[in-house]
């Protein structure tokens, strides 16, 4: 897609992406996730993936490990650097791409597994459902979309509330500070899960699953239907 002066700059938060990077060595069970997530996803060698805001590269080394085909996507240079090393410890296969939700390269109908996890909400609404739509695009038909990401499950009338909170279960379960979270909430664009799965069956997607399984996390999982299933 051409730039224009008009277009979101996805760069504008790179002089942090080095303190971010450092978290990412917390989570000692990352790959056994990373494992389990694309044994439910089915994926299979020879498969096209996918992992467009990759970090350390753990999940998108797991799926080259089992045979896929894969392109690593950050817009981070440390998170790539992390990735790239990541790879080579596990002799895992795999392709950086130095790139965004707005700016990854790609075939349409192109790929069998998409997945974006904690990513989506650095961008304003507005440019999720650009980045949704051209997911949607390199997309096979009949392929899915597997998204995680920070979104609010209430009303707006309950933020207050919903912010402690989400402070709360953030310090005792994943070892983040409120400081943290007081600057995602202040700096960062996440949004309403009502809005997000609007955003997504608007584009086109079947909302094959939602999970709000922790305060302020979503997963979904998204097909783009075949042509003989569309409505």
């Amino acid at each position: 897609m051409l730039a224009r002066d008009w277009y979101y700059t996805q760069r504008r938060r790179l002089g942090l992406d080095s303190a971010v990077a450092s978290i990412y060595d917390r989570h000692d069970d990352s790959d056994e996730r990373a494992r389990a997530a694309l044994t439910m996803l089915g994926v299979q060698r020879g498969w096209r993936v996918a992992d467009i805001g990759c970090g350390n590269g753990v999940l998108a080394c797991e799926a080259a490990l089992i045979g896929a085909e894969v392109d690593a996507i950050d817009i981070s240079p440390a998170m790539l650097a992390l990735a790239d090393i990541y790879a080579r410890d596990r002799k895992a296969a795999i392709r950086t791409q130095p790139a965004g939700l707005l700016s990854f390269a790609y075939q349409p109908n192109s790929y069998d597994l998409i997945v974006s996890e904690f990513t989506l909400h650095h961008l304003p609404d507005f440019w999720k459902a650009v980045a949704l739509a051209r997911i949607y695009a390199a997309l096979k038909p009949g392929a899915n979309f597997y998204l995680r990401d920070i979104v609010f499950v209430s009303m707006p009338d309950g933020t207050e509330r919903d912010v402690d909170q989400w402070a709360d279960f953030t310090i005792k379960n994943h070892d983040f500070q409120r400081e943290g979270v007081v600057t995602h909430m202040r700096d960062e664009y996440s949004t309403f899960g009502w809005v997000i799965e609007r955003m997504l069956t608007d584009i086109g997607f079947t909302l094959e699953s939602v999970d709000y399984h922790a305060p302020l996390h979503g997963t979904y999982l998204l097909r783009k239907p075949k042509p003989d299933q569309q409505s």
